[in-house]
């Protein structure tokens, strides 16, 4: 039987014990808020459905037909629930500041897990069915970005209106919420998996044998 067999430096330990060590700051909730909004609005941009709005008086007067996509009610559909698609992000410890937070399974989260589907135990802190639940992080940058659009709901609605020519995150982020010095997150872009910094992977025969069933603690691997 063929084991893999990992050392890991000082990654897998700030998967669970350091979460509460590491929130998420102001830039990067403003950058991931407007990533959400922009790709909710990206959705709907090619409609061509016609709204009418107003009442028909005893005048007369007709209805007026608004196009949705520049309709109010094309705006509240994509703000109403745009925090929750925060809780679909991940924690990637293995990757650098804002890059840390993505959707889908981080690659230490999928090592792990390979690592107990090859009948290694692995001590978590936490039952195995809650490992995809969110994370502290997570779930606090989704309080975060509720708290940071209510506050600024004008100036989304000023962007959506009026400056829609505008990226977002520029107008929003670098514009009105993020000083100059709070504004690095923006910078970064990510450009591909370049592997776990500082990790050895070696495959060793035999080698869950002589382990003889011991649990590993996550920060041990």
């Amino acid at each position: 039987m063929e084991v893999l067999f990992l050392c890991l430096f000082s990654i897998f330990g700030s998967v669970v014990a350091n979460q509460d060590e590491r929130l998420p700051n102001k830039c990067e909730v403003c950058k991931y808020l407007t990533v959400e909004l922009q790709a909710t609005l990206d959705r709907s941009s090619r409609s061509k459905e016609v709204l009418e709005v107003g009442e028909v008086l005893d005048t007369g007067k007709r209805k007026r037909k608004i196009k949705y996509n520049t309709s109010e009610t094309r705006l509240t559909e994509a703000v109403d629930n745009i925090c929750e698609g925060i809780l679909q992000y991940s924690v990637h410890a293995e990757r650098p500041g804002s890059l840390r937070y993505s959707k889908g399974t981080s690659q230490t989260m999928t090592t792990l897990k390979n690592l107990v589907n090859k009948g290694v135990k692995v001590d978590m802190g936490i039952p195995y069915e809650l490992w995809d639940e969110p994370s502290v992080e997570v779930s606090e940058m989704k309080k975060q970005c509720e708290t940071m659009l209510e506050e600024y709901e004008e100036v989304v609605e000023d962007w959506y209106f009026h400056h829609q020519e505008e990226r977002l995150e520029r107008f929003l982020c670098e514009n009105h919420i993020l000083k100059s010095s709070e504004q690095e997150c923006l910078k970064e872009h990510w450009k591909g998996d370049a592997g776990l910094k500082g990790a050895e992977v070696t495959s060793a025969r035999d080698i869950g044998e002589g382990e003889g069933g011991k649990t590993h603690d996550a920060g041990e691997l």
